[in-house]
């Protein structure tokens, strides 16, 4: 089941079918603990059609009042490039001990306003001269702590700006069109499974592919039920929260993104999402 969003209208496809209706209060339809089956009973009022009402090449973000967390170094890959952009700071120990410590690194990523769907675009800071997408796969998690759905994200970073200084992370990751999320909140009766291969590819304005690389999710280090205990210590939702797990695909360090570079990341059984690159 997918959830798709554009402006108060929400689609869902179910079972080779589209059920559209506007939706006043989006956060109360998602923030569910049995999400798909409060789906299923939601859409047997609505308008049922064999192809979506509007097109969906433009999505918002699958959220309102949600904020967006991240997790960070959940990869070895991750572990890898975090150690290479900070070593001439000396701060590349501080990325080998998160890695393997028991606590794992969560932060911060931003809310709607920060936030772009399928089909917008987003940003490098001007700050910034090495600056790369991280394509995640990102759980929807209800404010009662049990994870509903998912989505792709992509956690735009400025590996220039956190390499400098590891303190200097929020700026690095926080800031105007900084994540992306969607196409839709893919909602499930089961896990997802740990062969899911997350895909991305990055192209040129011109065409030309830059970087492509997939990988699958059973190659993170910690259990998605392991990073939502330590988010909800000491911390409410009301609304629900989307945690982005951390990304295993890291360009090697000769590589930047570059104004009109457009980003593709797939994800089995949710989709694409597309963004082009822009300054704000």
């Amino acid at each position: 089941m997918k959830v798709f969003k554009v402006d108060n209208l929400v689609i869902i496809q179910y079972k080779e079918c589209y059920y559209s209706n506007e939706v006043l209060h989006f956060d109360s339809l998602i923030n569910k603990v049995g999400l798909y089956n409060s789906l299923q009973r939601e859409i047997s009022t609505w308008k049922v059609s064999e192809e979506p009402p509007i097109p969906l090449g433009i999505t918002d973000p699958p959220l309102v009042s949600q904020e967006i967390w991240a997790a960070g170094v959940t990869y070895y890959r991750s572990r890898e490039a975090r150690m290479d952009e900070s070593e001439d700071s000396g701060g590349s120990k501080f990325y080998d001990m998160v890695y393997y410590a028991d606590r794992p690194e969560l932060f911060f990523k931003g809310t709607l306003h920060s936030c772009v769907g399928h089909g917008g675009n987003v940003a490098i800071r001007r700050d910034s001269a090495w600056n790369v997408p991280e394509p995640e796969l990102s759980l929807f998690i209800s404010s009662s702590k049990t994870i509903e759905g998912y989505t792709i994200g992509n956690d735009m970073s400025s590996r220039s700006i956190e390499g400098e200084n590891p303190l200097y992370l929020p700026q690095a990751k926080v800031y105007d069109r900084s994540a992306s999320l969607g196409p839709c909140l893919h909602v499930t009766d089961k896990p997802i499974s740990s062969n899911t291969k997350i895909e991305i590819t990055i192209t040129s304005g011109q065409g030309s592919v830059l970087y492509e690389n997939q990988v699958e999710i059973s190659k993170i280090k910690r259990s998605f039920n392991e990073l939502v205990d330590y988010l909800f210590l000491d911390h409410t939702f009301p609304k629900g929260v989307y945690l982005m797990t951390g990304t295993c695909m890291v360009p090697d360090t000769n590589f930047t993104l570059n104004l009109g570079d457009l980003v593709t990341i797939k994800i089995d059984g949710i989709g694409t999402l597309r963004n082009v690159v822009t300054h704000n």
